[in-house]
């Protein structure tokens, strides 16, 4: 049947079954739309596997393929870009569990207004159908190239959808979590296990080096495109970004305490970076494989599976398929939850309050399937996997700019705020306009000061050039106007930075979003620079140990894959 021998279709069947089954028992379980959107009651364990499975997907396995195939290892920075912020998860994590949110959009109420908490529920959504759309896509390319083109990746985006529509609908982040637990354990299954055998076929890494020439394809670094400042800019955009991707306060807030979101969101994607590295080598030993034929670089990593996968057991591929599948359905999910717990807690709930906890499941759910739909019809408009990859990066930061101003200086304003977010987009707008990129052209004088890269024939401001200009933008129209609008109420500024400072207590329940319990003691603020407008507080011990730790496995992941470029 399609090529599949019947084992591989029976294993299929069976993790389709069971993902399906999981979706229904925890549908029962939902009483309310907290229930649904935000269950506080997951340990360590479930939240490493949830923040593993919702961060990493089967579209990020084909880009760092796809760009280790054209580009060499340097190729691993289109995941590694998170790298150097990971470190950071460690101090986040706390800070969006102390918010006491439902969503993200409750955050920016609770610091801002109702409008700025609605301006990021659109634009969160936005983000979100735009990722579904890039994983679809990439999972639909390794289906398609795994199965040599007998289910073609239009087929494999629709099948795909139905599934992880139906258990996420049922059972909400319940279901997504649970199933992220045996949906991590088949992403890792997916990550490695076609790199033994494509290492086997090409000679090892020493068959690499003595096939590949070109030294900077054997490189971290590759001046012409990936290069220092390609990677530092990168990385910082992702950390200006990650706060605001609405999943994020799902991996921090749904564990049961502070540590839990610590441990699961930090070492979860730590789990995600050491997944890259098989899925940049595997790109790599493709370049030695198929050298001399015309291949689609998004098709390296299904086709590496074709290629062996059939010739080890009857229901290996299956299994691989079923990895890929469990791959994109644990992001789906959360990402649809998070998507449409946006517009029902901050956009219909202050439209239409005072209905029933009924009705709100209701419209969380019809408002999943909407943004799903957006997502789909993004994946079938996307031309490749690397291009909406790019896009996401971006969308992510445009609302994280507001967010750490908000965070850090009391002195940003609701105007600022906005300000921000649409002087950031209208920058990115900027910056893909002919006349611009002619204008920048122009001004390139040296080498290191190339602002238009030449893509595929095609003129475009080099991308971290673009992000400086955007994140730059938006950050200075963010404090002048601040500087010269009405300041958000003292009462209200003094509300939110005590949610900041105090901390969960275990079994503490949250009624209301963004609110202390009522015998919630306020610890007195220690801040670094006490007497100003700035809001930055002393870490504590637990936080700088933990930090530096995440620092440590950072320099232990380079300094391997560094080894190995070595060998």
């Amino acid at each position: 049947m399609l090529g599949l021998h019947i084992a591989d279709i029976l294993v299929l069947g069976l993790y389709l079954v069971g993902i399906t089954v999981i979706g229904v028992w925890a549908a029962r379980r939902i009483k309310n739309t907290a229930d649904f959107f935000m269950p506080r009651k997951f340990g360590k364990v479930m939240m490493i596997t949830h923040a593993f499975g919702t961060g990493t997907h089967s579209d990020q396995a084909v880009s760092v393929a796809s760009k280790s195939f054209t580009n060499g290892l340097s190729g691993i920075w289109y995941q590694w870009l998170w790298l150097f912020a990971t470190p950071f998860y460690w101090l986040i994590a706390p800070v969006m569990r102390r918010f006491r949110a439902i969503t993200t959009a409750d955050v920016f109420e609770a610091r801002f207004s109702p409008s700025v908490a609605m301006l990021f529920a659109v634009v969160g959504m936005l983000n979100l159908s735009i990722n579904i759309g890039v994983m679809l896509k990439g999972a639909g390319a390794v289906i398609d190239a795994s199965t040599t083109g007998l289910v073609s990746s239009n087929v494999a985006i629709a099948a795909m959808t139905v599934m992880f529509v139906i258990y996420g609908i049922a059972g909400g982040l319940s279901a997504a979590i649970i199933t992220d637990f045996i949906q991590g354990i088949l992403t890792i299954v997916f990550s490695f296990v076609l790199l033994p055998f494509i290492l086997n076929a090409v000679g090892g890494l020493q068959g690499i080096h003595e096939a590949i020439k070109d030294p900077g394809m054997l490189s971290l670094v590759a001046p012409a495109e990936i290069g220092f400042f390609y990677i530092a800019i990168i990385a910082f955009n992702g950390l200006v970004g990650i706060v605001t991707q609405p999943h994020t306060m799902g991996n921090c807030a749904a564990g049961k305490t502070e540590m839990e979101g610590r441990v699961g969101w930090m070492f979860g994607n730590f789990i995600k970076r050491v997944c890259t590295v098989a899925w940049c080598l595997t790109g790599l030993g493709a370049v030695v494989y198929f050298a001399g034929r015309d291949v689609e670089p998004d098709h390296i990593f299904g086709l590496v599976a074709a290629e062996f996968l059939p010739k080890i057991a009857p229901g290996v591929l299956g299994l691989f398929l079923a990895a890929v599948l469990a791959s994109v359905m644990s992001s789906c999910d959360s990402f649809m939850i998070a998507s449409s717990a946006l517009f029902t807690e901050n956009i219909y709930k202050r439209l239409l309050p005072g209905r029933t906890a009924k009705h709100y499941v209701f419209v969380a759910r019809v408002a999943s399937l909407i943004i799903v739909a957006g997502g789909v019809g993004f994946a079938y408009w996307l031309k490749g996997v690397v291009q909406g990859l790019e896009i996401f990066w971006k969308i992510s930061s445009m609302m994280g700019i507001a967010f750490w101003l908000g965070l850090f200086w009391r002195r940003t304003t609701v105007t600022g705020a906005w300000a921000s977010t649409l002087t950031a987009f209208g920058v990115w707008w900027l910056t893909t306009q002919e006349f611009f990129i002619s204008w920048l052209g122009s001004l390139s004088m040296a080498e290191s000061l190339t602002f238009v890269f030449v893509k595929n024939g095609v003129a475009e401001v080099y991308l971290p050039w673009q992000m400086v200009f955007y994140l730059s933008a938006g950050i200075i129209a963010g404090i002048v106007v601040s500087l010269f609008t009405k300041p958000v109420s003292e009462e209200k500024l003094d509300n939110f930075y005590a949610l900041v400072r105090t901390p969960i207590k275990p079994g503490e329940q949250v009624s209301v979003p963004c609110t202390l319990p009522d015998d919630a003691v306020v610890p007195e603020k220690r801040n670094i620079f006490p007497n100003t407008s700035l809001e930055i507080a002393i870490p504590s011990r637990t936080s700088v140990v933990g930090f530096l730790a995440g620092w440590v496995c950072v320099a232990a992941i380079i300094y391997s894959v560094y080894l190995i470029a070595k060998v």
